[in-house]
């Protein structure tokens, strides 16, 4: 039986002090959270009112007790409030911006116009500095989707996805059957980022992973600097600083998880536990699939039921140590556990493949194939990465054509040793094949091409206009890795 929506706080610690976040999670159990602290923007239903308006201004945002920072963020708040609507209702969203410089406000995932979308790059007018803009567009495709600054940030680390600009937008479908007990709302983040020569994920790729792109000669230049960060959270609270997600012995909780990182991917794991994963993306997969470890990446939403069958009280959390006790989890407690430390304890199986959830089926013969390789030049200006996509950086003036109504098969192929989420802006495509292991009914918007790998997915061009496309990691999209199609 569906109770209705409920939300956990919970989030991220800073490395200089260890297992910080874990040390938290001991002691005092604070009052059960009350569904006011993630604030829902209900849609208005007179006249000429706008729906929903969001306020772009500075904010603070208190991670734990002593652990307050500054950044950009919608309503005084992080994540911003959430969107939620029917769909195909139509929005309007009033953006009042009041910070000194122009702003975009990307509605990803949404089938939305190129005027409206949220992207420079695409024609959308800007939020100019100190004024506003009226979005408005009709909600669709259901599902979980989110919105959030698509403003470039080159070496300003204070600017875009490294600011608090970010919330959740769900499109309700009428087929929903509600089969759970309590929703949860978690989105997981970094803050306070630094540029560095070392390498922010710790994990290691399995040598026994297909690398069909792999170079047979590969450059040795030195990397260039990256972006790490010392703080990471899940909503606006580091791990242990929060109240925990209670639940019952027996309850199914549906969790929408959201990766609002502007650098990392991440591994979510919950012990003695399982994520029966229903979308990705916010599209229902064909094969529903239990998984030990959720991995999810800058862009991506996973929704999933986890059935609450151990009592005790639990992490949910990061998998990578660093990570987890700089504040990437949350606690979770079961009802009439007194036991004062929450434990933590690796998941079984930690491998996660997207082709498990979806089926074996042939895919129609495209009309054309479009073949985009990235590839990275190792500290150039400045120090920084650059990245090219066909052998050079954004702008690529008309190389990328589509025709209104034909099946198009972008085949990705990454010749560099970093994984990369790639994002197609007001489309959905869906999967053909992940390092030559083939799927077929998964849709997304965004999907991890693995370093050294290969990933191949169809679509139709069905949404005319401009349609920026772009790996999600903040940085890397800044600095080259982007291209435009255009409709002939």
């Amino acid at each position: 039986m569906r109770l209705g929506w409920a939300t956990a706080i919970g989030a991220g610690a800073g490395k200089l002090r260890p297992a910080f976040a874990e040390s938290l999670a001991l002691g005092h159990v604070p009052a059960p959270p009350q569904p006011s602290q993630m604030a829902v923007s209900e849609p208005k239903a007179t006249g000429r009112a706008a729906d929903f308006t969001l306020r772009i201004a500075p904010t603070m945002v208190e991670l734990a007790p002593q652990v307050v920072i500054s950044t950009i963020g919608y309503n005084d708040r992080v994540p911003g409030p959430l969107m939620r609507v029917r769909e195909g209702q139509p929005v309007t969203v009033d953006v009042v911006n009041d910070t000194d410089v122009p702003e975009y406000v990307h509605w990803h995932g949404l089938f939305v116009p190129s005027e409206v979308d949220g992207a420079e790059e695409e024609g959308t007018p800007p939020v100019p500095p100190h004024g506003r803009r009226r979005y408005q567009f009709v909600a669709k495709p259901a599902g979980s989707r989110w919105y959030h600054s698509h403003a470039e940030a080159m070496l300003d680390l204070h600017r875009g996805a490294y600011t608090g600009q970010f919330g959740f937008f769900m499109i309700d479908s009428a087929n929903d059957p509600g089969l759970y007990d309590q929703e949860v709302f978690l989105a997981l983040r970094e803050w306070q980022p630094f540029l560095t020569t070392a390498d922010p994920d710790e994990e290691r790729r399995d040598p026994n992973d297909p690398m069909p792109e792999k170079p047979d000669i590969q450059d040795l230049r030195p990397d260039g600097l990256e972006v790490g960060a010392p703080l990471y959270s899940i909503n606006d609270k580091i791990l242990g600083a929060g109240d925990p997600l209670r639940v019952r012995p027996g309850e199914r909780v549906l969790m929408h998880l959201l990766n609002a990182s502007a650098s990392q991917i991440h591994r979510i794991g919950l012990f003695g536990h399982h994520f029966q994963v229903l979308a990705l993306d916010g599209n229902p997969v064909p094969v529903p699939q239990p998984v030990d470890v959720v991995e999810i990446a800058p862009g991506e939403r996973v929704d999933a039921i986890v059935e609450m069958n151990l009592p005790g009280v639990w992490i949910l959390g990061e998998l990578r140590n660093a990570a987890r006790q700089s504040g990437m989890g949350i606690v979770v407690e079961y009802a009439n556990q007194v036991q004062p430390r929450p434990q933590w304890l690796p998941p079984a199986k930690a491998h996660w493949d997207y082709t498990i959830f979806g089926k074996t089926a042939p895919h129609p013969t495209p009309d054309h194939i479009i073949d985009m390789v990235f590839e990275k030049v190792p500290g150039g200006p400045h120090g920084i990465n650059h990245w090219l996509v066909n052998g050079k950086e954004y702008p690529h003036e008309r190389e990328f054509v589509f025709r209104q109504g034909r099946r198009y098969r972008l085949v990705f192929r990454n010749r560099s040793d970093d994984s990369h989420p790639v994002h197609l802006h007001r489309h959905l495509f869906e999967l053909v094949e992940i390092n030559g292991k083939p799927s077929a009914g998964i849709k997304k918007d965004t999907v991890i091409v693995p370093a050294f790998g290969r990933a191949t997915v169809d679509l139709v061009a069905d949404q005319p206009g401009l349609t920026l496309f772009h790996c999600h990691i903040q940085q890397h999209m800044d600095f080259g890795f982007k291209a435009l199609f255009r409709y002939a």
